[in-house]
């Protein structure tokens, strides 16, 4: 399933959690794992949440000596801050080929944290590969339930391609959820005819991810049709459901509407109870720089 797996890491909680994920999921499929460390400028200061000195040779011995024990192939790499941390993971990712991203976020919530975003979702939108981001509450642990959440647009349908991959290789679950979003009908005056075509729309699109999943042999696929907030329900679910991943599809959008208004990969990501693993379509747009990438934090 995964070839390569690349982890991001700066000593924090999140990123210890996110390390021992990673060693995990590369034990799990056989694959190399190679581990990342991004300095702070010469001027800056350590990422939020991150120790005030690190101690970064102790660090990367740990490291390495942690993926031994599974016997897990390692390689560590230091790259300097020169362009954002987010941009130097996400170059890095890409230029090293890797079929997979994994980083720690602290999942913070409120105001502030639309406003100011993180090193781990800004690489969100940024990676040209899949993230899988988890939090010191939400490890991965076994897979046993897979969800994915489907839109029938193309960065859900690059979502349920990889879910639908990942549960046939691990021999999960497949949870496969659709959410009509009841706030765009409504306000409309218009609700009934309105939602009964996105209902429509919604069982089409499941209907594809379940058929998709039955072809490559994925031994069990629940699909349901949701109500609601397409993030609060998905996570409601997901909750529900004991899953133990979730997979959403992400736009890569960037600039000031994308901190007002946020978006349902990333509201998942803050909030979801599972770790959380955002794919984009293959011939998304790359983000492009804007006044939110002074910020690492």
């Amino acid at each position: 399933m995964y070839d390569r797996i690349l982890v991001a890491t700066d000593g924090s909680d999140a990123a210890e959690t996110a390390v021992e994920s990673a060693i995990r999921l590369a034990d799990r499929f056989g694959s190399d794992l190679c581990a990342l460390h991004v300095t702070p400028p010469d001027d800056g200061a350590p990422p939020p949440g991150s120790p005030d000195e690190i101690d970064l040779d102790a660090l990367l011995d740990d490291l390495t000596a942690r993926a031994d024990e599974h016997d897990v192939p390692i390689s560590t790499a230091v790259l300097s801050n020169e362009s954002g941390a987010a941009r130097t993971i996400a170059g890095y990712a890409a230029d090293q080929d890797v079929d997979l991203l994994v980083m720690g976020t602290q999942g913070r919530t409120g105001l502030g944290r639309f406003v100011l975003g993180s090193v781990a979702e800004r690489t969100l939108r940024l990676a040209p590969v899949p993230v899988l981001m988890v939090r010191t509450s939400t490890p991965v642990g076994e897979l046993d339930d897979v969800l994915v959440a489907t839109d029938g647009s193309e960065g859900a349908a690059a979502a349920v391609t990889h879910a639908v991959d990942l549960a046939a290789a691990a021999e999960a679950t497949l949870h496969v959820v659709h959410v009509v979003d009841v706030t765009v009908a409504w306000p409309t005056g218009s609700g009934g005819p309105i939602l009964d075509r996105m209902e429509a729309a919604g069982r089409e699109a499941v209907d594809r991810a379940v058929d998709r999943a039955e072809r490559a042999g994925v031994p069990s696929v629940e699909a349901t049709l949701l109500s609601g907030s397409p993030y609060r329900a998905i996570v409601d679910y997901g909750a529900d459901a004991g899953v133990d991943l979730t997979v959403v599809g992400t736009h890569g959008r960037s600039g000031l509407d994308r901190f007002l208004l946020g978006s349902v990969a990333e509201r998942v990501v803050r909030t979801a109870g599972t770790p959380v693993l955002g794919v984009k379509a293959a011939d998304a747009e790359p983000a492009r720089t804007d006044w939110t990438d002074v910020y690492e934090g």
